[in-house]
């Protein structure tokens, strides 16, 4: 065995929680590197490709690029922030040899940013932490620091990971500093450090050629690329390799195309080395955690592990009378189809048949992800309906287990009080509580998932919008007993028609109403939520009666409230267990299970 270390090449991994900056500062990484020409025009944000990130301002799917500083080229990885999207990070972990952590000047690192470090560390990949936003004005660079150091030592660093590099940054600016009061400068003391830090790959020479499929992409004229590591030997263009598969069976395939990454483009190279982040095409039938080897000595990587789901939804055809009216995709096949090539690239998310072939049973890691999954489905041109969700529970030692949460809360003092009853009466269990001085605590409670189905737009509500909720995926325990869910009936509608302000006008006292005057209604559809545990029928097409004699001003006194309009995600945690969403391109329909009011109640 003879080890050897590549000194021109640095993976790194960017670790953050939601909208710390980290996607900014690879942008900033990327213009001062020389990467972009001073006259292109790029968008801000350059590495949050997906509408849905823009759109979210959310991370969704690891992504790589690559800049070159001196005579090395370092490869960054964007990972997602959201511990939905861990499938993504676990996979992306596998890529790099170490992490550059970054972390809000005012709030610290929060539950997402411990999911990923947890990840990182028990891999024994090498931290550098960064603390962004240095601007601002409720900073607390000192006090954040000693929460890193707090976290590092909660996750079980070793010494050499306790003894990490600390910068401060303006990522907007492109702005860094070595101390929280220094001069602002470029970004070079952060690529230096990452050259000091961050270790080279190491490789066997003896050993054959080993590349770990971590990714998988698809491109219109070059068919399905597989993205990841070559971690020991060389791969060129028309090589015939061994394609270990996860299952262990082995065949013989070709790599047709091999590319590297220089900024953000893709562009073909004559050969990969050891530690090269690279894709190759050629290979059909190839998936996530897969191994290309030596045709005469295949040796195969171990297997990529992903956590395991813990909610599940059941999407079906729609079957509702409005069908078909602006979907490009309707039948089951379709949605099967879909269904299917989502789980060729995105290994967190599990589908399974169920008993109807028009249903499929679609389980993740929580609700965003699969929230996110549908809303891209629905852009694609998709119509489907959505059941409520659910948790996947175990059976451990002959006892029923149910998934656990942390839940972190910042919200002002004024809630305390509202947010522990809440959470109570949700089972959850406080386990800490943190009071800055600044107006605003911080408490930790933990929760079971199921708990937190629904909980995010009463959160919102109870804190007037002032609440900020991270939640985080921590292990099983027994059974908690049964959590009340939304204690409200709805209002349904008992005939198709257009909803009309006359109608609207006379229901508003019964509760909060969803439809609008104009908007075309079914039999079965919920229109509002009823104030009341009951669900009632209701006319809101009824048109007032014209007589021959009114007045001009007659409709004058009719005061409409606007109506709710609600998010796929408040959608999903609204619904009961008789009632589906309705998800077509255009628009978001609340309605019955069974649409016929005999139906529902047995008539």
């Amino acid at each position: 065995m003879a080890l050897k270390t590549r000194d021109n090449l640095r993976n790194l991994a960017i670790i953050a929680h939601v909208d710390h900056g980290k996607t900014t500062l690879v942008d900033a990484l990327l213009w001062q590197s020389g990467i972009f020409r001073d006259n292109q025009e790029v968008a801000e944000r350059v590495m949050d490709s997906i509408d849905l990130e823009r759109e979210k301002g959310i991370t969704i799917m690891a992504k790589n690029t690559s800049i070159v500083y001196g005579d090395t080229r370092i490869n960054i990885v964007d990972t997602p922030g959201h511990a939905d999207f861990g499938g993504e990070v676990e996979r992306t972990l596998k890529m790099v040899d170490g992490v550059m952590l970054l972390v809000d000047s005012s709030e610290g690192p929060l539950p997402q940013t411990r999911f990923v470090l947890r990840k990182a560390l028990e891999a024994g990949k090498a931290p550098i932490v960064v603390i962004n936003k240095i601007d601002r004005k409720d900073a607390r660079p000192q006090e954040v620091l000693n929460e890193v150091y707090d976290l590092f030592i909660d996750l079980d660093a070793t010494e050499e990971q306790l003894d990490f590099p600390v910068l401060y940054t303006n990522a907007r600016k492109g702005a860094c500093r070595p101390t929280p009061d220094g001069e602002d400068g470029p970004l070079l003391p952060l690529l230096d450090e990452i050259l000091r830090t961050i270790p080279g790959p190491v490789y066997d020479d003896e050993l054959p050629e080993q590349f770990l499929v971590t990714m998988l992409d698809y491109d219109d004229y070059l068919g399905r690329l597989a993205v990841g590591r070559l971690y020991q030997g060389e791969l060129k263009p028309g090589m015939q390799v061994a394609h270990c598969h996860a299952d262990g069976t082995k065949s013989t395939a070709r790599i047709n195309g091999l590319y590297g990454f220089e900024g953000l483009r893709r562009i073909e190279i004559e050969s990969a080395g050891a530690g090269d982040l690279v894709a190759v095409t050629g290979l059909e039938k190839i998936s996530i955690g897969d191994t290309l080897s030596d045709i005469d000595n295949p040796i195969a990587l171990p297997p990529i592990k992903i956590d395991e789901p813990t909610i599940a939804i059941t999407l079906s055809v729609n079957n509702s009378p409005m069908s078909g009216l602006d979907g490009k995709y309707v039948s089951s096949r379709k949605l099967r189809e879909r269904l299917w090539k989502e789980i060729l690239t995105n290994v967190s998310i599990r589908v399974e048949e169920t008993d109807s072939p028009d249903s499929f049973k679609v389980s993740g890691r929580g609700e965003l992800q699969l929230a996110i999954l549908i809303e891209m489905m629905r852009r694609e041109g998709f119509e489907m309906q959505v059941g409520k969700p659910e948790v996947l529970t175990r059976d451990i030692d002959g006892k029923l287990n149910e998934p656990m949460e942390i839940v972190v809360i910042d919200c002002p003092e004024d809630f305390i009080g509202v947010m522990t009853e809440k959470l109570g009466t949700r089972k959850g269990r406080m386990t800490k509580m943190v009071n800055h001085g600044t107006g605003r605590v911080r408490m930790e409670y933990r929760i079971p998932s199921r708990g937190l189905i629904g909980f995010r737009t009463e959160f919102l509500s109870d804190t007037k919008g002032t609440g900020i909720m991270n939640h985080l995926f921590d292990g099983y325990e027994a059974w908690q007993g049964d959590i009340p869910h939304r204690s409200t009936g709805a209002l349904v509608a008992d005939r198709p028609g257009r909803v009309t302000a006359y109608a609207v006008d006379h229901l508003q006292s019964r509760g909060t109403i969803f439809a609008e005057p104009g908007l075309q209604v079914y039999e079965g559809m919920i229109v509002g939520e009823n104030s009341r545990s009951n669900d009632l029928e209701v006319n809101i097409t009824k048109e007032k009666k014209l007589t021959n004699m009114r007045s001009s001003g007659a409709d004058a006194a009719i005061r409409i409230v606007p109506p709710r309009q609600m998010s796929l995600e408040q959608a999903l945690e609204f619904i009961k267990d008789d009632e589906l969403l309705e998800v077509t391109p255009s628009s978001f329909r609340l309605r019955k299970r069974k649409l016929r009011a005999g139906d529902r109640e047995g008539r």
